[in-house]
């Protein structure tokens, strides 16, 4: 009887390593048909979990208060599995090289506790070669046992997308891959077990890691070039979301929008992939010019609030402006990575300190990461502009009535409404005489 079977009789058990917005759903999934141990190193992270407290959004607290998953933060508690899942971030630093910390950290935590026999998949986003160069590595230096021999490993990208009830691990394809053919085979029969969707079995790790990479960067481009587009239409005086309408009727036009672009993998994944184009001798063309216009994207949105403050004959200094939305995209409560904060860094530099608001993001998290304290609706008083940055479905739902409630009293031209993701009606806007403005 191979593993996966033992798994599926459960005889054998799974472990996943980061219990976050990819982690943690896919522990619970497969815990639905086999005996799952949760590990994360956040102590807090897996009390929570223990509390039936699901922090992520992604699956509910319901769900998670009837789970079987067994949340531990016990790091011995992984010998007990056969299947390791690494799921745990992947981010830049601040000169934008991969930050590979917590991957190597989590090899170093599964190395020690690994038994023969074991398989470890990563799914972690990572450059084509950060599975077999670094990660097998450190999993036979902790271990003191040979990869291929006593374990094995393979890698199959997360693509789960955080706030999203419709696309989850269960109804899209995965991709899977395995050190050999009998890796392979495993892991995706193991992957079968919840995903309805099916599997693509990719013929080595590092075309699985390729594969991932480059799905992000990919959107990320898309972006850049409406970001670019909007920055010209504006300047001809064309409405860019007007423009999108028109040339979306055409049966092949790729349906993208201007925005900012955070996140921990649209905004990241890039810079992996043109890392290791560098270390081989490629500069990139492409990908790192649709980078740099993502990444000054916050600053162009500054820069279009205070001609608009200055239209209004609001003095700027001290200009009283409210942000919705702190988030890296909407209906989610992950701040990491977002991109608004360089609207607010941006603001600082004219001597504005901008109120932020966001129902869903998590306080803790923005305190912790940004120094950002969010404040409630009812503090959003008295403002001279509004920033939305983010197109929360709360904030569909606001009115022409409950955004005067925000503005100071007096005439609607000396109010501005930023709109950046263009979630409100230009033309009700613009002939109620506010300073509108969108990308």
């Amino acid at each position: 009887m191979n593993l996966y079977e033992k798994i599926k009789n459960k005889e054998e058990k799974i472990s996943l390593i980061g219990l976050g917005y990819v982690g943690m759903p896919i522990a619970v999934s497969f815990a639905k048909k086999a005996d799952v141990i949760g590990y994360d190193i956040s102590k807090e992270k897996v009390e929570l979990y223990k509390k039936g407290i699901d922090p992520t959004k992604e699956v509910g607290d319901e769900i998670i208060e009837q789970t079987t998953v067994e949340f531990t933060a016990d790091e011995t508690k992984l010998k007990e599995a056969k299947f390791h899942i690494v799921a745990v971030p992947t981010p830049v630093n601040a000169d934008h090289t991969p930050d590979l910390r917590p991957v190597e950290s989590a090899c170093r935590t599964v190395g020690r506790n690994l038994s023969k026999g074991a398989i470890v998949v990563f799914e972690s986003t990572v450059y084509p070669g950060v599975t077999e160069d670094i990660c097998i590595p450190i999993l036979e230096n902790e271990s003191g046992m040979k990869c291929g021999k006593d374990f094995k490993v393979g890698y199959s990208p997360e693509r789960i997308n955080p706030g999203d009830k419709v696309h989850r691990l269960e109804t899209i394809v995965k991709i899977v891959s395995g050190m050999d053919e009998e890796s392979l085979d495993i892991i995706a029969k193991v992957y079968e077990i919840v995903v309805n969707a099916g599997v693509h079995r990719a013929e080595s790790i590092k075309v699985a890691e390729a594969a991932k990479v480059i799905e992000n960067s990919q959107r990320d481009i898309n972006i850049a070039f409406m970001n670019e587009l909007s920055i010209i239409f504006n300047k001809m005086g064309i409405d860019t979301k007007a423009v999108l309408k028109a040339a979306a009727t055409k049966w092949n036009f790729l349906n993208f929008s201007p925005g900012l672009v955070g996140g921990h993998c649209i905004g990241v994944d890039p810079y992996y992939l043109t890392y290791k184009a560098e270390q081989l001798g490629y500069h990139s063309q492409i990908i790192l010019s649709g980078r740099r216009i993502n990444d000054d994207m916050g600053k162009y949105v500054s820069e279009n609030l205070i001609k608009n403050l200055i239209k209004a004959e609001v003095p700027v200094k001290d200009a009283k402006v409210a942000i919705l939305g702190f988030t890296f995209k909407e209906n989610c409560p992950d701040t990491r990575n977002t991109r608004v904060i360089d609207i607010v860094n941006e603001l600082k530099e004219y001597g504005i300190t901008p109120t932020i608001t966001d129902p869903e993001a998590d306080a803790a998290v923005a305190k912790h990461e940004y120094g950002i304290v969010l404040k409630s609706f009812d503090d959003i008083k008295g403002m001279d502009a509004l920033v939305i940055a983010v197109a929360h479905n709360q904030f569909l739902k606001f009115t022409q009535e409950d955004f005067n409630k925000m503005f100071k009293d007096g005439s609607n031209k000396n109010k501005v409404i930023l709109d950046v993701k263009g979630i409100l009606c230009k033309e009700e806007y613009g002939t109620a005489g506010y300073k509108y403005w969108s990308l």
